[in-house]
């Protein structure tokens, strides 16, 4: 029995790598510029802040993580749903955005001793960080608390250009 192959085809090899070629760049800027705003900070603010609500009923320690919380979920999520419909452009572009609040988290919790970030709300609210950190005990810890999510983000970001080697996009019946 003999396994017919199709001949290599350089234009969807090509195809294939294109979303890992412009997002490399992306993602050097955001690594490079750490602490930039950039236009998706605005949308993952209002994530964050709504992560609060949706955990203000388990306690302040839990409220207050929340809001990092679901900068982890909602962008985890989308790339499960992608994965799991086998269509690769929509998980590397998910995690893009994932490693992109990993970022942005980093910044947030490497701050929490200093706190130099403008908060919404201004003087009125407490630091998520600042709290966070100060109830495990390693306050002092906040620039490692940092660099594990800058980490944390380049993984993800790695995961994300290597994308092509690991999964493909779902082929439609007809084209078998």
């Amino acid at each position: 029995m003999e396994l017919e192959t199709k001949p290599y085809d350089r234009k969807k090899e090509i195809m294939r790598w294109l979303p890992s070629i412009i997002m490399f760049p992306i993602m050097l800027y955001w690594l490079i510029n750490r602490g930039d705003y950039t236009f998706i900070d605005t949308a993952d603010l209002i994530i964050h802040e709504g992560g609060h609500l949706v955990f203000m009923l388990f306690g302040k320690f839990i409220y207050t993580l929340g809001g990092t919380l679901m900068q982890i979920i909602l962008p985890s999520l989308i790339a499960f749903y992608f994965f799991r419909n086998q269509y690769k452009t929509g998980v590397q572009v998910s995690l893009l955005w994932l490693g992109q609040n990993l970022i942005n988290i980093s910044v947030y919790a490497a701050d929490a001793q200093a706190r130099k970030l403008h908060l919404l709300g201004g003087n009125k609210v407490y630091h998520d960080w600042t709290y966070i950190l100060s109830t495990l005990g390693i306050l002092e810890l906040d620039y490692l608390v940092g660099y594990f999510f800058v980490a944390l983000a380049v993984i993800v970001f790695i995961v994300s250009l290597i994308m092509p080697l690991i999964m493909y996009d779902a082929v439609p019946v007809e084209d078998y």
